[in-house]
């Protein structure tokens, strides 16, 4: 078995090496697959590559599912810089003895847009929206009592006007945890999959071979051609730490490292204080020593509302700053049952 164990292990860390070696730093679609759903993990400078025992962890790694109990459903609203529309929605069910699967849907909207042109640079009077789709497909489960794995599959849209592509791309990762409620550790790669290209009638042009020459078909039905570009994949490695101080006060703290395809790499920091099991406040900082970062602190706060027994209600609020872009608002509601 502890073969076993790290030979998956090495196969994510191998993985993410050759599917990260070049750098194509803004070449990659897909942008909105790199904005994290969870307002929680988000408050935490979005150090989640370790987290678990929510649905919304799914996100950072899929392998958090192997520790959830019962049924996880979360709904996420972000108002998004220049105001744009993001929806996260997630649904996670514990299968006890087989694992936990889930399913996810994320939405993003640019809201209507004036459709200019060189002959017309203040608008046609038209207007057009950008609206980016995912839907995943979640399943994580226990390896033995301290490792867990978990993978995501991934169908990708982006439609802008009247053009768009389609992908697909895969989730996998691993967590191990040194002893029961002790430090975890965690590794996972996001959005591995292959490259895709925008088609559709917004290409479509009349073509004339020679401007300087009359009497030929100077309406030549053609088509622009368009680059493949890769999905934004990312490696993260990170580790909890939890400090237990009685039963009603508890200190997580919370780190994650970043390598991504389109950027250069950085490193996430996150703690979070938990009072009497019902609140928590959450600060972070995302990104550090990424060159030219804009912004980069997190705070957050949450509470955890006991109904009955049987299940609880969360609420959780992230404010991110993002320097001369402004801050996001992440609104997140759970229910576990």
């Amino acid at each position: 078995m502890k073969t076993y164990i790290y030979k998956i292990i090495t196969l994510v860390i191998l993985t993410a090496g050759i599917s990260i070696a070049q750098n194509k730093t803004g070449t990659t679609i897909g942008q909105f697959l790199k904005i994290e759903p969870s307002a929680r993990i988000s408050a935490l400078g979005n150090a989640g590559s370790s987290m678990s025992g929510e649905a919304a962890a799914v996100f950072f790694n899929p392998a958090g599912l192997g520790r959830m109990k019962g049924i996880d459903m979360q709904f996420t609203y972000n108002q998004w810089l220049a105001d744009i529309m993001y929806n996260y929605a997630v649904v996670a069910v514990n299968l006890t003895e087989i694992g936990t699967i889930a399913l996810q849907l994320t939405s993003l909207n640019s809201g209507e847009i004036d459709v200019t042109t060189v002959e017309q640079p203040r608008g046609t009077g038209e207007r057009y929206t950008v609206t980016n789709f995912a839907l995943g497909l979640s399943y994580g489960m226990m390896l033995t009592d301290r490792v867990s794995v978990g993978a995501t599959l991934n169908y990708v849209n982006e439609t802008i006007w009247h053009s768009s592509l389609s992908t697909f791309g895969l989730n996998f990762g691993v967590q191990y945890e040194v002893y029961e409620n002790g430090p975890r550790f965690g590794a996972s790669v996001s959005n591995f999959g292959p490259s895709a290209k925008y088609n559709g009638r917004d290409l479509y042009i009349d073509f004339d071979f020679d401007p300087k020459k009359y009497g030929d078909n100077d309406k030549l039905p053609s088509e622009l051609r368009t680059e493949e570009y890769s999905l934004p994949t990312t490696f993260r490695a990170g580790v909890i730490f939890p400090f237990n101080f009685d039963d009603q006060y508890k200190l997580l703290v919370s780190a994650d490292a970043l390598h991504p395809n389109d950027n250069e790499e950085s490193i996430n920091l996150g703690a979070e204080m938990q009072f009497l099991k019902t609140f928590a406040i959450r600060g972070g900082y995302r990104n550090l020593f990424l060159p030219d970062l804009e912004g980069g602190l997190t705070l957050g706060a949450g509470i955890d509302l006991r109904v009955l027994s049987s299940y609880s209600l969360r609420f959780d609020y992230a404010w991110s700053d993002y320097g001369r872009l402004n801050n996001a608002h992440r609104v997140s509601v759970a229910v576990n049952l």
